[in-house]
């Protein structure tokens, strides 16, 4: 079966689909991933085939506007920011799916930035669309919707929350849908009443148990883990660091982007100096850079690697670098920017696994310092991160994924 697997983002939402894609090219599927040109090597390094999306999301992130969604504190104003953002690069975005799904393809496997125009094009071609989600976005009484950074709510608050967020992000995909829905001769239809029915999300339900009240159509499957390329190597600098001492605390804000990175690179080397222990920072797209006798500074490194060899991971909360942390069994010091990062940070914590989260708007390297300390020397977050890990092993995410485009085929 031809699988094309549609996602558009950041790093963080193109790396598990990697994994997923490899686990289905040795099911003996022909797999291929649509996504930004910028990941076109870390794509096809894995033998899949790379169909390019336009937009290149770092340089989005970098903007002006990209700094405003950033910089904001309420998110109310953050999610007003993102959808004017968002609203000027959809057409493109959406002209690009069209040309990648019309390539050819048996089944869509959309992520949830992607589904939209998905579904639309699954329609008119008469290709079976399923979702592959790595956030849980369909409005739910069990938790306030993902992208906002609320607390939970009541029951109604949370599904009443829910559903007025699907309004608004429908506000980003509109009229490029409709457009797109014109140029393919079908008729006008609400983003909601073509949606995919069967959704399936690749995160753990020992992270984030499946609502009681979502459709059936609906399960949630385990982390579709990212691949590792063939060819890489740890660089003998970093081995001979990890080997030289007690293991460090890694510290990396993956996707993020600041226009402070020198401030945000300073304020991560005194917090691990008044912390007292050696530190890993990964440069990331912000070009993190903190350099001494207990500090290095990496590029890429594996998370599947490096994690396990440390002592706490201080990050931004993405989806895919919480989910690292959890696979490796190690304490987290959660510092969400925006959006989603907000819900896995609080998720870390209501699992016993971090310190309260600390807002990167909001953080200083005195709480820096406080809370890696905690993530180092409390044991009970040792023993409750080893308990998950142990957990998140006994999972196959991706069979799920493979039964059920047995039942298509």
């Amino acid at each position: 079966m031809r699988v094309l697997i549609v996602t558009a983002g950041s790093w963080g939402d193109v790396a598990p689909y990697t994994g997923l894609g490899v686990r289905l090219r040795a099911a003996g599927h022909d797999v291929a991933l649509a996504t930004h040109e910028r990941f076109r090597s870390a794509v096809t390094a894995h033998r899949l085939g790379f169909r390019a999306l336009p937009v290149d999301p770092r340089g989005e992130l970098a903007s002006a506007d990209g700094q405003g969604v950033a910089r904001a504190v309420n998110p109310a104003v953050q999610m007003a920011r993102l959808i004017r953002m968002a609203r000027a690069f959809m057409p493109a975005l959406t002209a690009g799916v069209h040309d990648a799904v019309r390539q050819g393809a048996d089944v869509l496997l959309s992520s949830t930035v992607t589904e939209p125009m998905c579904a639309a094009l699954g329609e008119a071609l008469r290709v079976p669309v399923l979702g592959a989600h790595l956030q849980p976005i369909h409005p739910t009484t069990a938790f306030a919707p993902v992208l906002t950074g609320a607390r939970s709510l009541s029951p109604y608050g949370n599904l009443l929350g829910g559903h007025a967020l699907r309004a608004g992000t429908d506000r980003i995909f509109a009229p490029a849908v409709r457009a797109l829905r014109r140029e393919l001769g079908l008729p006008p239809r609400e983003l909601h009443h073509v949606s995919t029915r069967q959704v399936l999300h690749g995160f753990s339900p020992h992270v984030v148990p499946r609502p009681r009240d979502w459709p059936d159509g609906h399960r949630v499957c385990g982390y579709w883990w990212p691949a590792i390329p063939p060819d890489w190597r740890p660089e003998p600098r970093l081995v001979d660091f990890l080997a030289s001492g007690p293991p460090p605390v890694f510290a990396g804000f993956g996707s993020f982007v600041t226009a402070d990175a020198e401030q945000l690179s300073d304020m991560i080397g005194e917090a691990l100096r008044r912390a007292r222990v050696r530190g890993v920072v990964q440069a990331g797209w912000s070009g993190l850079h903190v350099e001494n006798d207990d500090i290095i500074t990496v590029r890429e490194v594996p998370h599947a690697w490096l994690l396990p060899r440390i002592a706490a991971a201080v990050h931004h909360a993405g989806a895919g670098t919480t989910a690292a942390g959890l696979r490796a069994g190690v304490p987290a010091v959660p510092v969400p920017v925006q959006l989603d990062q907000h819900f896995w940070a609080a998720r870390l914590h209501a699992l016993g696994v971090s310190p309260r989260p600390v807002r990167h708007q909001r953080l200083t390297a005195h709480r820096l310092a406080d809370a890696i300390t905690e993530a180092v020397r409390e044991p009970a977050l040792h023993g409750r991160a080893r308990h998950i890990a142990a957990r998140l092993a006994e999972e196959d995410g991706a069979r799920p994924v493979l039964d059920a485009l047995e039942r298509l085929g």
